[in-house]
């Protein structure tokens, strides 16, 4: 499951924000064109890392992707805690994890990629930069704050 955006990715220090207007700072552009976005769930404990999920295998046989597993996830998966997600961590390898290990509590990870078949992250973005007017994936308005100019984005501590 992942979304597609085409703008910008943009940094300021160590934060990073989509964008889909270039900033008047050239410098704070890292990417621009059409991006894959996907979403990571935070492992308990240890909520810097993360797992996007491909495959949802549930403890009666049952295997869930896309969009059937993520509506899964977030609304049944605690009436299975010993399904598996399978997928690939954030350092882009593949791996197999109870959902009893995942923090449900926390917002998903936002995960960035330059091609859809990249492996490792160009960005974890924490917002989004787009007027109200623009148009925006549903799933990056509910998972990222949205500011309506860089300068707003920048001003936030």
């Amino acid at each position: 499951m992942s979304d597609r955006f085409t703008g910008l990715v943009v940094q300021a220090g160590s934060r990073t924000a989509l964008a889909t207007h270039p900033p008047d700072r050239a410098e704070l552009v890292i990417a621009s064109g059409s991006f894959t976005v996907r979403y990571g769930l935070r492992f308990l404990g240890k909520p810097q890392d993360y797992i996007v999920p491909g495959l949802l295998v549930l403890d009666y046989g049952d295997m869930l992707t896309g969009e059937a597993a993520w509506e899964f996830l977030w609304h049944r998966s605690n009436l299975h805690p010993r399904a598996e997600v399978v997928g690939q961590r954030g350092d882009g390898q593949e791996d197999m994890v109870f959902l009893r290990q995942l923090d449900f509590a926390l917002p998903p990870q936002v995960v960035v990629y330059a091609a859809p078949d990249d492996r490792l992250p160009l960005a974890h973005p924490e917002a989004i930069i787009a007027p109200d007017e623009i148009e925006a994936p549903p799933r990056l308005l509910e998972y990222l704050m949205r500011y309506p100019t860089v300068e707003a984005w920048q001003a936030e501590p």
